[in-house]
């Protein structure tokens, strides 16, 4: 076999080894053109990869700066959403954006090449580069579905005051500000076993048409009366302090208040914290007579009255009797309370047990 020889310029010299298409000096690992498959697997339908006929070159003269983390609100990515400096072609749609909620990433294979199909001059700076796509949405409110779902079975004899128990049931998110309607649809319900089946029907701007199917029980409930804020030991209840509600049956103890009238105007024996029942054993008529507070003493006969400086040895309500001691006479007496401040002491009444505190 005969050796090759080099000419005489290039002797001694070896010559660069020729790059196989696909890399470039300077880049370390040649990217397949497979990736652009890889892509067409991980987007969604209707990704558009391909540069339409007749498009110009590069969209931009730099390279473009990819966003790592980007959010969206539309139901589509766009060029521009990955890319900053994207050039005209910012505005074009690349695939469907990721559901209400939820999100998407891309990897560096992927955005190379839609990078490339797209005209974007981008280099990834390691293969672990990637982008995280985010569309924010917010849950359907529960209670306008409860009402409607209410509504649509009460037709079917559901009582009103039942509580539907929707057990593992969680909203459908929806694009954030977007224009909403609600559908129950194939409402069926069993008066027996009072357990009932839907379809929930979510139409929302930017959405396709959301079905979600509804199931579960009619529980009974009673009425209560509960605290609207957090009220304090010896608080007086006021109109605005309580609300009628109701709670599943089997919660219900017996003494507990159920009518607003029972518990207004009642001073609570004990803490109340908001959202809770009020048990009837925890109210009692509002002290004005405080113990130790002084008083006047009023004694009526006929047309006779007198009256004395008195200091109340107990708590009174008003109508209650209260003992009270005479400062004058340091003689204590029963006395019926009137008003705050104010007792009165029948005529003929007796002393009761001398004041121990009296010398």
């Amino acid at each position: 076999m005969r050796r090759a020889t080099l000419p005489a310029p290039l002797a001694g010299r070896m010559p660069a080894p020729a790059l196989p298409p696909g890399r470039r000096m300077g880049f370390p690992t040649a990217l397949p053109r497979v990736f652009a498959v890889i892509l067409a697997a991980a987007l969604p339908a209707g990704a558009a990869l391909a540069q339409p006929a007749g498009t110009p070159g590069p969209a931009t003269a730099g390279l473009a700066t990819l966003r790592t983390s980007v959010v969206v609100e539309d139901q589509v990515v766009r060029l521009g959403d990955l890319f900053d400096n994207a050039g005209p072609r910012a505005t074009t749609t690349i695939g469907q954006a990721p559901a209400p909620g939820r999100r998407m990433v891309l990897e560096a294979a992927q955005i190379l090449a839609i990078a490339r199909a797209n005209g974007i001059t981008w280099r990834p700076l390691a293969l672990d580069e990637r982008v995280v796509i985010e569309r924010p949405g917010r849950p359907v409110a529960r209670d306008e579905i409860l009402d409607l779902l209410r509504a649509e079975l009460g037709h079917l004899g559901l009582d009103q005051d039942a509580e539907l128990d929707l057990a593992g049931f969680s909203p459908p998110l929806v694009p954030l500000g977007a224009f909403l309607q609600l559908a129950i649809e194939n409402a069926a319900y069993e008066g027996t076993t009072h357990r009932f089946a839907a379809t929930l029907a979510v139409m929302a701007e930017g959405l396709p048409t959301l079905r979600v199917r509804l199931a579960g029980r009619a529980l009974a409930t009673a009425p209560v009366v509960l605290a609207n804020r957090r009220l304090p030991i010896g608080a007086v209840v006021g109109p605005g302090d309580v609300r009628l509600g109701r709670l599943r049956v089997e919660r219900v103890r017996g003494g507990l208040a159920q009518r607003p009238e029972e518990v207004v105007g009642q001073q609570l024996r004990r803490p109340l914290a908001p959202d809770l029942p009020i048990a009837t054993a925890d109210l009692g008529a509002p002290i004005v007579v405080p113990r130790n507070t002084l008083v006047t003493m009023q004694v009526e006969s006929g047309g006779l009255s007198l009256s004395a400086q008195g200091r109340a040895l107990g708590d009174g309500t008003r109508g209650g009797m209260v003992p009270v001691m005479n400062l004058a006479s340091r003689m204590v007496v029963e006395a019926r309370v009137v008003a705050p401040g104010q007792v009165r002491v029948a005529m003929g009444t007796m002393p009761a047990a001398p004041d121990p505190l009296r010398r």
